[in-house]
């Protein structure tokens, strides 16, 4: 077996580069077990911030785990099968959406990219509400990842 090129680790701007040009990544969180529990999930990167967002629903397993132990990571796959981004930290969960246009909510409709904003915003807001959505904000304390550059 021949020794091919080693992973490179990724800097800290190409990181954030890699989680910007995303919108799917695995949240993984903390069973009380201690084993991971992993899903799938649309995100909204913040670089200047380094805060992940989160819309979930207020009955999902995800913020049982996160209000018993905040500690949480993001993986999220590059353009090919060899490049990854992971963005840890502790997430902090809002309180739920509970009057259209509230903080919580607006705070919602602004993680949607402007050219996917819902035409009827109203609409949008009172099915927040309904929904009974929260934000979960993974505030990032350590990004890493690598690439690897090989040629196909």
């Amino acid at each position: 077996m021949t020794q091919g090129p080693a992973p490179r680790p990724l800097s800290d701007g190409a990181l954030s580069d890699l989680l910007g040009g995303q919108q799917f990544g695995t949240l993984a969180t903390n069973k009380r077990s201690g084993h991971p529990h992993l899903t799938t999930m649309l995100y909204s990167w913040d670089p200047e911030a380094r805060i992940v967002r989160f819309s979930t629903t207020a009955d999902r397993v995800k913020l049982k785990h996160l209000q018993r132990d905040p500690r949480a990571a993001l993986h999220v796959p590059g353009g090919d099968v060899w490049s990854f981004a992971v963005a840890e930290g502790e997430a902090e969960i809002s309180e739920i959406t509970t009057v259209p246009g509230d903080a919580v909510g607006r705070e919602l409709l602004e993680m949607i990219p402007t050219a996917s904003r819902p035409e009827d915003e109203d609409a949008f807001l009172d099915q927040l509400v309904a929904e009974r959505r929260v934000v979960i904000r993974l505030k990032v304390d350590r990004l890493y990842g690598t690439a690897l550059d090989i040629d196909s």
